[in-house]
């Protein structure tokens, strides 16, 4: 059985763990491997080799840290393939759409490569009589990145490059039901030249989180994951000082007005409710109907989705497994709370025959008409192949809805009325916006994040808020003697 280790100072860490967790392969339920469970001295000891390192790395030129990044894009897009495979293996998404995580991360890591003119300060010449100020932005020192099950790749890609090009060290917590993609992220950046210690990896659960929350050596934490934890990773750090970024949950919305294309938008509405089993955090999990055409809509997604298979993401299938049994279950449950509650299922998805493994996690994908707000399918965030129809009389009805929701991570509008989608996104409180995009996920040199319990913290990932985040502004005001000035004056010193 592969014991799954950490990576601290530039090598990789076996040994006898004294605690352990199982690694899956959720396509056929088989154990694949165990991983070791960090304890706070296992942090302590890869904080420690951070700060060693960050003393000397944030004083490495931007032409060295640039080179790394470059050689280390090089590496990720030469090996993007082996990475699509570890993640279908552990996480079970089908390979093309692993394959697409890697080329997001990408995308980050490109980003960084340009990090001289995110860097960049403000000058002002002559502020006073011969005396300038000037900005600087410098890094912080330690930082932690605490990345969750759906994205082992992408998500911790969208604060690691950043971080590092900024001269920060960094201590990343992958998640321990997928572990094995970050250790060879972090074997690749050594390999592209990164000195020992920038990047360390530690595997673990909620101790290593607590661990790195407290540790006064790491000066800032970024975390994407469920609302609950990201609210808890937000109170618990900040109490300790640090600055944080909590990326939570979500509950997508998207709206669909009666002059849409309804064809585009159930092709999207398959595509972004259940693309990686719907375990996305920009999932459309609840579809608005305007009526008059939530009837003529259902029908077009029910049909498209009679079209789907379901199975082992190694042979071909549009959607794979859950990650792990007891996720599948729990998602099952809400299943049969939608029907206890008196929602339609249109699609059941606990009746498929997968391709795959008679043990896999299975749930094949599920549509839902007739969701009202008060059930639990529209409530919560489920994180599942879960799509819930809410049928609204009105736009106005349609914004209200979407607006009373307690999250603001992303939505969509269909329509083919340009007023109609400005005012939607003007009038919409969410912090990232589709139109006639379901998956409005911003590119690299603009920022992800949401609204409202969406997001504890004030800024959002990778683009210019990255950048700030992983920085400190720090401003300078200089007065040289000009070489002309000299000479005795015994009069009263005056300034002009």
């Amino acid at each position: 059985m592969t014991t799954i280790g950490h990576f601290v100072d530039g090598k990789r860490v076996s040994g006898d763990f004294e605690r352990r967790g199982d690694v899956f392969d959720p396509a056929t339920g088989r154990r694949t491997g165990q991983v070791a469970l960090a304890s706070a001295a296992d942090v302590a000891g890869a904080v420690e080799a951070a700060e060693r390192a960050a003393r000397s790395w944030r004083d490495a030129s931007l032409a060295k840290r640039t080179a790394v990044m470059f050689a280390f894009r090089e590496l990720v897009n030469a090996r993007r393939d082996r990475l699509a495979e570890v993640i279908t293996a552990e996480h079970g998404k089908v390979l093309a759409d692993a394959a697409g995580e890697v080329q997001r991360g990408l995308e980050v890591i490109e980003y960084a490569c340009g990090i001289p003119s995110a860097l960049r300060g403000g000058f002002s010449e002559n502020v006073s009589t011969e005396v300038d100020s000037y900005s600087l932005r410098q890094p912080l020192g330690v930082v932690a990145v605490i990345s969750p099950f759906n994205f082992p790749v992408m998500v911790p890609l969208w604060f690691v490059p950043v971080a590092i090009a900024c001269g920060n060290a960094v201590v990343l917590k992958p998640s321990e039901k997928d572990p094995s993609a970050a250790l060879l992220l972090a074997e690749w950046f050594t390999e592209a030249g990164l000195p020992d210690g920038v990047f360390n990896v530690v595997n673990g659960d909620k101790e290593a989180v607590d661990a790195l929350l407290d540790h006064p050596g790491v000066k800032a934490v970024s975390f994407v994951g469920s609302t609950p934890v990201a609210r808890y990773v937000h109170q618990r750090g900040s109490l300790a000082g640090k600055r944080v970024q909590a990326l939570g949950g979500a509950k997508n919305h998207m709206v669909v007005l009666p002059d849409a294309d309804l064809d585009l938008a159930a092709d999207a509405a398959v595509n972004a409710g259940f693309g990686s089993a719907g375990e996305r955090c920009m999932a459309i999990s609840a579809l608005v109907a305007v009526e008059p055409v939530a009837d003529a809509l259902v029908a077009r997604i029910a049909e498209r989705m009679g079209r789907l298979r379901t199975g082992d993401g190694r042979r071909g299938c549009d959607m794979g497994p859950l990650v792990t049994a007891a996720h599948a279950e729990r998602v099952r449950s809400y299943v049969e709370s939608g029907i206890a509650a008196g929602a339609v299922p249109v699609v059941d998805g606990r009746e498929v025959t997968p391709d795959g493994d008679a043990d896999g996690f299975w749930l094949g994908p599920t549509l839902f008409d007739h969701v009202t707000p008060e059930m639990s399918i529209y409530t919560d965030e489920i994180f599942g192949p879960v799509l819930g129809v809410v049928r609204v009389g009105s736009y106005d009805e349609a914004v209200e809805l979407v607006n009373a929701n307690p999250y603001g991570n992303g939505t969509a509008i269909f329509t083919n009325d340009g007023g109609a989608a400005r005012r939607y996104q003007h009038e919409v409180e969410v912090g990232m916006v589709g139109v006639n995009v379901p998956i409005p996920v911003p590119m690299a040199y603009y920022s992800f994040g949401g609204w409202k319990a969406s997001l504890f913290g004030d800024l959002h990932a990778h683009g210019a808020d990255g950048v700030a985040f992983f920085t400190r502004g720090k401003v300078v005001t200089s007065r040289w003697l000009d070489p002309r000035h000299g000479g005795v004056n015994l009069g009263f010193p005056t300034q002009t």
